[in-house]
């Protein structure tokens, strides 16, 4: 059994005069606790494509399924962590981890026990009790990940979460989310233009051409690289042989959508 399942997923944008074909056939499987990444040029459908595994779009065509069950019936397995962290400023960093839990109404002593131990796993035991606006981009991005895993989903969906981050934020980061992400064993989907940070953090790279978005070449991870951290992944030589490959690829479908 596929853990997660897309058949044949396209997508139209309707409009007076006519549509835009967004997505053209998009078949791909995941298995439990795999990572896998979306990368391709702007306009390739990569976000609509994570917004149609979310359940926040209908597909014109196909179907999505998470542990064998349509994807309208699995919406409260899903996170879902965009690039803003969406922290509400009037509550602490505590309490923004805790939104979930409060409105499942679960909010217990072991749940709440649960985000002090995540926020301390991510290294934010000094500012449970602090405000939002006192934080850096990074640490608040890890607060607003524990808020997206506290309610423990079985799908992790990432919408290009580090890209507003300093590059040194943006590598500590993806080696916490890595990290927090294999011992929880989630199964999660990137969406990211990065292609250092596909490679170092996938199991498995989905290469989208535009017009209409299509799966254009998908590059599995060397072993080697998936079983270190991010950032020690970086150093590795199979690691710029791949990028090369990445980049190489990605150079083509750009120099395709610019004629």
């Amino acid at each position: 059994m596929s853990f997660l399942k897309l058949n044949q997923i396209s997508h139209q944008y309707l409009y007076k005069k006519g549509y835009t074909k967004a997505l053209k056939d998009i078949s791909f499987t995941a298995s439990e606790g795999s990572f896998i990444s979306l990368l391709g040029p702007s306009g390739c459908g990569k976000t609509t494509l994570l917004s149609i595994i979310a359940g926040l779009i209908e597909p014109t065509r196909g179907e999505v399924t998470l542990q064998d069950k349509p994807i309208s019936d699995s919406k409260s397995d899903i996170g879902y962590m965009l690039q803003q962290d969406y922290l509400f400023p009037w509550k602490t960093i505590l309490d923004n981890a805790l939104i979930g839990p409060q409105i499942q109404q679960k909010q217990k002593n072991a749940i709440k026990e649960k985000a002090i131990q995540m926020l301390e796993d991510l290294g934010l035991s000094d500012v449970i009790d602090s405000y939002p606006h006192s934080l850096s981009g990074g640490m608040r991005q890890r607060a607003a990940l524990v808020r997206t895993l506290i309610t423990d989903p079985n799908l992790l969906l990432l919408d290009e979460p580090f890209s507003a981050l300093d590059f040194q934020s943006k590598l500590k980061l993806e080696d916490l989310v890595s990290n927090l992400l294999h011992q929880y064993n989630k199964t999660s989907v990137l969406v990211t233009h990065d292609i250092g940070e596909a490679i170092a953090m996938s199991d498995r790279i989905y290469l989208m051409k535009a017009d209409p978005g299509e799966i254009q070449k998908v590059f599995e991870i060397p072993i080697e690289l998936r079983n270190l951290p991010p950032f020690q992944a970086r150093k590795h030589l199979k690691y710029q042989q791949l990028f090369d490959r990445v980049w190489e690829e990605l150079n083509k479908l750009e120099a395709k959508s610019i004629v």
